[in-house]
This record gives structure tokens, sequence and C-alpha cells, in this order.
């Protein structure tokens, strides 16, 4: 393990920056793709070489791992046109021409764990979702769907590939978390639309787990659903949330609010999978948090 080199991208993202640290303490050679200084970058990341172009690695010697975290937050801003377009640039576009990078590479990796989301399978209802439900086709499938595929040139070339189908990631200082707890905190947090739609949620300290159980398990490839076992309906998550802050949840959102305030984008909110981690199970990886409230105890926990 020691001296093996990765190519991080996202890597000063939410998960990001959990996940460098302990892959530097495991004793690996980081590079981290980032458009943010090298000073940004290290103070997120820890002792990483920082890299702002793939040029700098194209007809490089190769990596023995990468790990594609890349894509700016689905849920940050409403879904114009335009936005979308930045959607699907910051995963596809800049996946295929990481793919482009490392195929002109002296070797190519070992590994490629990339990044993709249980919103591949589109809105499910209340059904369990595996890694083999055929999915609703709408927007966030075809945005996952085609992540996958911008990937896939590496499977065709021997590299084992794994597509984390990551849920909605609960961690301290940030993600969604952080902006549902303030309404909570007042007192004016509750259930979104009618509450039964389902949340396939997962706590970072997992989803970090996972990704290095993918890169480090040799048997490990294709897709894999990196949510809880536990999987949960907005109204038991919000009912969970109150209970942790020590407040009330009586404030629901009712669906054509947030229509109106989020347009398409609402589908995030009010719609959801079922999704459970079956392949993950099946294959041994072990979940440290996949209980809904000693999840968000540790998240919400104020640091020592």
């Amino acid at each position: 393990m020691a001296d093996k080199s990765i190519l991080v991208t996202g890597g000063t993202g939410f998960i990001g920056q959990v996940l460098c640290p302990e892959l530097l303490q495991a004793g690996y050679k980081l590079d981290v793709l980032s458009r943010q200084s090298p000073e940004a970058v290290r103070a997120l990341c820890g002792r990483v070489t920082p890299i702002g172009d793939l040029t700098a690695i194209s007809g490089g010697p190769g990596y023995d791992m990468v790990i594609n975290l890349a894509g700016e937050g689905i849920a940050e801003k409403r879904w114009t046109e335009a936005r979308k377009q930045a959607l699907r640039d910051s995963r596809i576009a800049l996946t295929r021409e990481l793919v482009t990078s490392l195929l002109s590479c002296e070797r190519l990796p070992e590994v490629m764990v990339s990044g993709s989301a249980v919103g591949f399978y589109g809105d499910q209802g209340d059904q369990p979702v595996t890694e083999t439900t055929p999915p609703n086709d709408e927007f966030s499938h075809r945005l996952c769907a085609d992540w996958e595929k911008a990937a896939s040139p590496l499977a065709e070339k021997g590299v084992r590939v794994c597509y984390s189908r990551t849920g909605v990631v609960a961690g301290r200082d940030g993600g969604f978390l952080e902006r549902m707890v303030l309404p909570f905190r007042l007192g004016l947090g509750g259930r979104i639309g009618s509450g039964q739609q389902y949340m396939p949620w997962v706590h970072r300290r997992d989803v970090v787990r996972a990704i290095r159980w993918m890169a480090e398990n040799g048997n490990a490839r294709g897709a894999y659903n990196v949510v809880s076992p536990n999987p949960v309906t907005n109204r038991e998550f919000t009912r969970t949330l109150a209970k942790v802050l020590g407040r009330p949840a009586l404030f629901p959102v009712p669906a054509p609010v947030l229509k109106l305030a989020l347009g398409e984008m609402s589908r995030l909110l009010l719609t959801g999978q079922r999704a459970l981690p079956e392949r993950l199970q099946t294959e041994g990886f072990e979940f440290d948090l996949p209980d809904l409230e000693e999840a968000l105890r540790e998240a919400l926990a104020r640091p020592a």
C-alpha cells in the first residue's frame, strides 16, 4: 500500500476533505486535481500535490489508483437549462477529459472509483431499489448514466472500474444537513411534501470507507449503492433530526410551494429511492454508522 500513487478529483469537496487525509495517513501518495490555489488545496486536503490542469498528467507516468469525485453540488441552485449544463459539464465532460488523459499515460491505473448517485434510478416510489433495479428515465438518471458511461473506456481497457452510487450524505460542517439544520434549530422544520418519499441517506464516514473498500478490494467492480442499509422516509428523517436537535418538527413544506420555489429541482426533495446497499453487504462491507439517529448525533455533535 505504501508508496502507491492516487489521483483524486474533487478532493476539496465534502467527501474529499475527509478521504484525502485518510489516504495520506495510510501511506498513499496523493495528487489532487483542483481549480483552487495550491495553498487552499493543501489546507483542505493535507500534504498532497495539487494539480491545476489535466494537461499536467497527460502522457505522464500514470497512477496506481484514481478516485473521481468531481462535480458541482446538484442541489445548490435552481435547475435552469444553463445550470443543468453546468452539472453535466462538471461531471461528464470532466470525466471524459480525465479518461482521455489517463489513456495517454505510460501505464493505466489498476482501478478507478468514479462518482455517481442513487439519482441514477430516478423516482422509484417505495419499492426497494438494488443495483439491478431498472431506472426511471428522468434528468437525474440521464445525468448519472452519462457520468458512469464517461468512465467506461477504462473498463474496456481492462481497468477495474467501480461506480459509487451515493445517497444523501450526512456529515459535520457542510453538505445538505447544514442547510436543513437552521430552520429546525429555530423550530421551523418539518417534513417535505407528503413526507412519504424515501431519503436514501448515508454518513460521510461510511462513504469514505466504501470508496477505500472499492479501491483496495481487487474483486470489486461495477456499480455499488453507497447508502445506509436502513433507508427512511422524509417524515422519519425530519422527525429524527428534530429529536436529535431537541426541537419540534411542526412546519411541513407543501409540495406546491417547493415546486414554485425550486422548479424541476423540487423533484430531488419530493421523490426518492428506497435504495439498499445490496452489493456492498453481500460482498462483505460493514457500515460504521447504519442507524440514522446515531449518524445524525455524530454529524451534529459540537467538536470537543
